[in-house]
């Protein structure tokens, strides 16, 4: 994106209203790139998000983006996932990806029944919820009132600033004519135990440490079925009438957290670039910006990161405009969603790489940047959503005529 250029809001929202709030949303969330990019290295080192980050996150409103507005939130169209963690993601990914990550519970909050909306919004509506949508982690069992679930998740990012979390898990039956049911289930604090176990080579800074969850009593209107979150009415619409809450939830998975790549991508880009202006030849003395192969990778890079980023607003601008005709996605649009998620970004993964091999020793410097985007590019890509070959592989089955593999859609 050129510096200082919106998204293009024309498709994004469906009122000038909501086009006003849109572009609000945007500039509070432009506003914080500088002192989140001075405070990188920090966070980085805490291993989580600075106190100072959170508050300004949380100022700017940025965690309640897609939040009901009668529950004091923006409810902006999904659209503004992608355009504010890319603008973030400019800064620093590990904030991106944080921010991305809570403020799409607010909105999956809003698709659960009434009774948990109000106790967890009704005690703070400002309240973090983490998460970890990984089932096989999980074993919950029918009971009186609700299940009792037991497990232990990796990567529940953010948790230690969440109150809440959502886990996903399979719930086992007796009877195996009842087949396989997915489903979520959300927990206080109390419930869970978090495992201080986030040492790694990117996104650093995001504290997505594993939860345990031993034996923990979760009543029904505490859960919902993945199969109620496929697309259309769902137990929260009654209250939330928005179309954003009748959205496919995991068919639009990878697009809670694309933005971060493409963000990222184009902070690396935008370095490259400014760099290459001024840097001369350690070798011959030449401008860099002389050189063909400069030139070169700078548009192969830059087209790289553009259509990884048409690609991604498309398909939320195309999947709020089905829900607003109340028309249900089927399964080839569904996959071809998750196709095209892992796509963009290992789009934007392949513009990162280039550009650090075309750096040469330069990139090494744990004092720059560079370094920093390439791990956290390579950290990002590889999140199951966006492994091209299984996203790949299940819209071909589906495409051929065969039944699609992932049990989510």
């Amino acid at each position: 994106m050129v510096p200082g250029q919106e998204p293009n809001m024309g498709q994004s929202v469906a009122t000038d209203s909501g086009e006003r709030a849109y572009a609000a949303m945007i500039a509070k969330a432009r506003a914080l790139v500088p002192q989140l990019r001075e405070r990188a290295v920090r966070t980085e080192e805490l291993r989580h998000l600075p106190p100072e980050t959170e508050r300004d996150l949380h100022e700017a409103g940025l965690f309640r983006m897609l939040q009901p507005k009668r529950i004091g939130g923006a409810e902006l169209d999904y659209v503004a996932l992608i355009d504010c963690a890319e603008l973030l993601g400019q800064a620093d990914a590990s904030v991106a990806w944080n921010l991305a990550n809570l403020a799409s519970h607010h909105w999956m909050l809003g698709m659960f029944e009434q009774r948990a909306q109000d106790l967890v919004w009704g005690r703070d509506p400002d309240v973090l919820i983490a998460s970890s949508f990984i089932f096989p982690a999980g074993r919950a069992r029918k009971v009186e009132g609700g299940y009792r679930l037991r497990g232990s998740w990796p990567f529940s990012s953010g948790v230690g600033s969440c109150a809440w979390n959502m886990l996903a898990s399979v719930v086992s039956s007796d009877d195996e004519a009842d087949g396989i049911e997915y489903r979520i289930f959300l927990l206080p604090r109390a419930d869970y135990k978090i495992l201080d176990t986030w040492n790694v080579a990117g996104l650093r800074g995001t504290g997505s440490s594993d939860v345990e969850v031993r034996d923990a009593f979760v009543p029904d209107h505490m859960t919902v079925a993945v199969g109620d979150l496929a697309g259309g009415a769902t137990p929260g619409s009654r209250v939330n009438p928005n179309p954003l809450y009748a959205l496919p939830v995991f068919s639009l998975f990878p697009y809670v957290l694309s933005g971060v790549a493409l963000g990222n991508a184009q902070a690396c880009l935008d370095d490259y670039a400014e760099v290459a202006r001024h840097r001369i030849s350690t070798y011959n003395r030449a401008k860099l910006s002389d050189f063909q192969s400069t030139q070169i990778k700078i548009a192969e890079a830059s087209a790289k990161i553009d259509a990884a980023r048409l690609i991604m607003r498309s398909a939320c601008i195309e999947a709020m405009e089905n829900a607003r005709r109340n028309r249900t996605p089927d399964m080839v649009t569904k996959t071809r969603y998750r196709r095209d998620g892992a796509f963009s970004v290992n789009l934007c993964t392949d513009a990162v790489s280039m550009l650090f091999a075309a750096s040469g020793a330069r990139g090494l410097f744990t004092t720059g940047v560079l370094q920093r985007q390439f791990r956290d590019a390579h950290a990002i890509n590889s999140h199951l959503a966006f492994n091209f070959d299984a996203a790949g592989t299940n819209y071909g089955r589906v495409a051929l005529g065969l039944p699609s593999e992932n049990l989510t859609l």
